[in-house]
């Protein structure tokens, strides 16, 4: 335990930056703060002149506005500042902005900043917030030096210590918040459960519940969690925190559908969170949801913009989910998708020093967009040059690289970059671990299933036009494995296989399909006149379904 602890700072010592591009507010701060003893104050008025005087000198408290400039908002400058190492444990920080939405509040909530001021600002205010965070910081110095050292089991003692003391009354819910934290830290779940409950019992605060299902699922304890977390997904203090928890819960244990519905949710609630996004993108690729990886890829290129996350790979990446999406499109619907796609590539190439920097990215999208076109000559002519090497390529070049191969029928190229890239996964990150999972799948799926979802839908509606039903029934099969969340795909399914069973009963491997597609189905919203269809085959197959309390139905009975 630690013995020794530096005194924490004099006012006369503090070096504080405020960053805002409004005079106004540099002028209400910095007078507050000579008034309270703080004499060495630097102003910023934009994030490139905050970045280098955070360069220059370590600063003990930092002052940033949301709208600090044009080009950077104020949510990226902090987590650049935090990033880089400028933004510490041991730094105050206050977020100022006249924007109070709750997706802000959340993404903000997620840096943890010491405060959150709402502009207009008054002097009295700023006096008195800023006297009270530096007290907090000077009364509760040992814990803090305790945390920045990461020594938990001392800060842990050090608070417990001070909450003892009547005169620091005013301090103790930090203190037992930051003893909550330190016993997850130190993978003390049962006692911090135990913890949790005990001040609960004396007090009702969102954060205590958070805690508690935080203890709970740490110890495999969902059900007994079942009825908490409800309640927690309904208050709006707690909503954002519980959909996280429930993401991170699913994927430790490698449930990742289920991860992926509660990830798009919090994403919804702080969607400039960038690695949040990835998780979305990486989960939405596993569970085949292909307008959900774009919808990911386009919010990581918008909020990532004039960040430390921003890269023009990002561009690359909402075309080629783009092209993902339109190989399961067609008619008019593939069209406006391919009309988009061709608009932001031209945007791309006019970008000086982009064609030289992508050029083999674009190369392969070129010939991706020749397939979407059914030019697949012209596709060929252009992967020919190209290798089936990983060798200097990122994870998404590779993967891209694949997909060509597989969409001109180079099979053998194809399986051969699969399996150069399951060996280069390594780790047991989330991202290595949904990669390897994914990658697993497209493995089964591209030896097994030779063309894209588009290609299967147009050769089962010739194939059931020219009363082909067997065919037409394993295309719409195969189709519906590469886009499981189809419901147009997993209607014409059920409706080929009721052609099925004229002709002869359904074998027990075609019967399971028609009930997997009927769940898929009735398990979510239909319009009318596809309802009406959905039911008409279900009753056609004998098939019967009862809602449960989910909402989701349930196959009762299955006569063919």
């Amino acid at each position: 335990m630690l013995e020794k602890f530096p005194s924490p700072p004099s006012f006369n010592d503090l070096n504080v930056l405020i960053i805002d591009n409004q005079s106004l507010v540099h002028e209400i701060i910095k007078p507050a703060l000579i008034d309270i003893g703080i004499k060495k104050v630097s102003s910023a008025m934009n994030a490139f002149h905050a970045l280098r005087l955070c360069e220059q000198q370590q600063f003990d408290i930092i002052l940033l506005a949301f709208n600090v400039s044009h080009d950077k908002d104020g949510f990226h400058l902090f987590e650049e500042l935090k990033h880089k190492g400028f933004i510490t444990d041991k730094a105050t920080v206050v977020f100022l902005s006249a924007e109070t939405s709750q997706e802000l509040v959340n993404c903000i909530f997620e840096l943890q900043p010491d405060d959150f001021w709402v502009k207009p600002l008054a002097r009295n205010r700023v006096e008195r917030r800023l006297t009270h965070l530096l007290s907090v910081r000077a009364k509760l110095n040992k814990v803090y030096h305790c945390l920045s050292e990461r020594d938990f089991s001392a800060a842990i003692y050090q608070a417990e210590r001070q909450l003892l003391d009547t005169s620091l009354s005013e301090y103790h819910p930090k203190l037992k918040r930051t003893i909550g934290e330190c016993l997850f830290q130190l993978y003390q779940y049962h006692d911090a459960e135990q913890y949790f409950s005990t001040l609960l019992e004396e007090q009702d605060q969102g954060w205590m519940h958070i805690g508690l299902a935080r203890a709970m699922l740490k110890q495999d304890k969902a059900e007994e969690a079942a009825s908490l977390i409800e309640n927690l997904l309904v208050r709006q203090d707690t909503r954002f925190q519980m959909y996280d928890l429930l993401a991170q819960h699913y994927i430790e244990k490698v449930q990742f559908d289920a991860a992926y519905k509660q990830m798009k949710q919090a994403s919804l609630l702080a969607p400039r969170n960038i690695n949040r996004n990835k998780k979305v993108w990486d989960l939405a690729r596993l569970n085949r949801d292909k307008e959900g990886q774009l919808a990911a890829v386009k919010n990581m290129a918008k909020f990532a913009r004039n960040s430390i996350h921003d890269s023009p790979e990002l561009q690359i990446n909402v075309i080629r989910s783009s092209i993902d999406l339109a190989t399961t499109q067609s008619g008019e619907e593939a069209q406006k998708t391919l009309q988009k796609l061709e608009s932001v590539l031209h945007e791309i190439k006019q970008q000086k020093g982009l064609m030289l920097q992508l050029g083999t990215q674009l190369t392969i999208i070129e010939a991706r967009l020749l397939c979407l076109k059914d030019d697949k000559c012209g596709a060929e002519s252009i992967m020919k040059m190209q290798k089936p090497s990983i060798e200097n390529l990122s994870m998404e070049d590779c993967l891209d690289k694949m997909k060509a191969f597989h969409e001109i029928g180079m099979k053998e190229h194809c399986l051969k970059l699969l399996d150069d890239l399951r060996t280069k996964i390594e780790g047991d990150t989330f991202s290595s671990q949904v990669l390897n999972e994914y990658l697993k799948q497209e493995s089964i799926e591209r030896k097994e299933i030779n063309f894209t979802t588009k290609e299967l839908k147009k050769m089962a509606a010739t194939n059931y036009k020219e009363n082909r039903i067997a065919p037409a029934y394993n295309n719409l099969k195969q189709a519906l494995t590469l886009a499981p969340g189809d419901k147009q795909i997993a209607l014409s399914l059920l409706k080929v296989l009721v052609q099925l069973n004229f002709k002869e009963p359904l074998s027990l491997e075609q019967l399971e399909v028609a009930k997997k597609t009927g769940l898929l189905l009735m398990g979510g919203s239909l319009p009318a006149t596809q309802l009406q269809k959905c039911n008409q085959y279900l009753k056609a197959l004998g098939i019967s379904f009862e809602a449960k309390n989910d909402d989701m139905a349930s196959p009762t009975k299955a006569v063919v």
